[in-house]
């Protein structure tokens, strides 16, 4: 009888974890939802909601240029989901990617002694692991991103931090990412408590906030102008925004992190970046990674 007890003990205090866990993401998955449910509706059909999501478009290039009836994992590509011409430029440079040399750097990396005969290896044992993070650390109560969980293993390790944009971190970052892509995983970000959810909520409020000079958001380009054409370029949607980093960027001509690419979005939003490795920017990241959740991790990519 005692030992009935205390299993149904056990069982009603894991439901009750459980009901606690997912009060903390409640409102973070009905953000993702409605954003799903906006991305779907907002692409159907271009040419036919012309007036409603792509006044300033032509109506040649609705026609001709932007695909339909899109789903949510369509975006997991970013621009190149909706534009047909992008996506066909897409399709001949990944024939022969150029980020392929960074990944055999990266595994070099991964496997290379450090001076007390650690490793990469000894921090991330399963390399295909980039699909949980970022992650809140209750310990360090703060969140930890896939770039400073690399070089909290160089720091721990007394080996000198990595650039935290390129080089050595890009390159790490394409073997880790590679094999989460490989592995077939899915973005699977969690908000275990209220802490992790007040994470998850400042990078929200950062990443909807009017700043600098220009009073431009992340969203005023990726949530009410994805799809919208500037200059030569559309802009892709926050659904999926960061599920190939790190990417090699035409513009920069090698392998870039995905900080290297957000610090460059705030400088365009007439704004100074935060720090990389700051709470800001790795709250920022947790956000939008959140957004992505369900989504599978699509690394190292090639963007323009």
């Amino acid at each position: 009888m005692l030992s009935k007890i205390a299993k149904s003990t056990a069982l009603l205090a894991l439901a009750a974890y459980s009901l606690n866990a997912a009060d903390f993401n409640a409102g973070a998955e009905k953000d993702r939802i409605a954003l799903i449910k906006y991305f779907e509706t907002k692409f159907a059909d271009p040419e036919k909601d012309k007036n409603r999501f792509f006044p300033y478009s032509t109506d040649e290039e609705l026609k001709n240029d932007y695909a339909k009836n899109l789903k949510h994992n369509d975006f997991n590509i970013g621009t190149y989901a909706f534009s047909k011409d992008a996506k066909s430029q897409y399709e001949a440079i990944k024939e022969m990617p150029p980020y392929e040399d960074a990944i055999d750097a990266g595994e070099e990396l991964y496997n290379k002694k450090f001076a007390n005969g650690n490793s990469f290896a000894t921090c991330f044992p399963d390399p295909a692991i980039a699909n949980l993070y970022p992650y809140y650390d209750e310990k360090k109560k703060d969140v930890v991103s896939l770039t400073s969980a690399v070089n909290d293993c160089l720091r721990d390790n007394g080996e000198k931090e990595f650039n935290t944009q390129k080089g050595d971190m890009a390159n790490i970052q394409a073997y880790l990412v590679n094999a989460t892509t490989e592995a077939g995983k899915k973005f699977d970000i969690k908000i275990q408590n209220e802490a992790a959810k007040k994470a998850y909520e400042a990078g929200k409020e950062f990443y909807y906030s009017q700043r600098g000079y220009l009073k431009m958001s992340c969203a005023t380009c990726h949530v009410q102008g994805s799809g919208l054409r500037v200059r030569n370029e559309k802009l892709s949607t926050l659904t999926g925004q960061i599920t190939q980093f790190p990417v090699h960027r035409l513009k920069w001509g090698d392998l870039g992190t995905l900080e290297r690419r957000l610090s460059g979005c705030v400088v365009d939003q007439g704004q100074v970046p935060p720090k990389d490795e700051s709470t800001q920017m790795k709250q920022l990241i947790y956000f939008m990674a959140y957004m992505s959740n369900g989504m599978a991790i699509d690394g190292p990519d090639i963007r323009k």
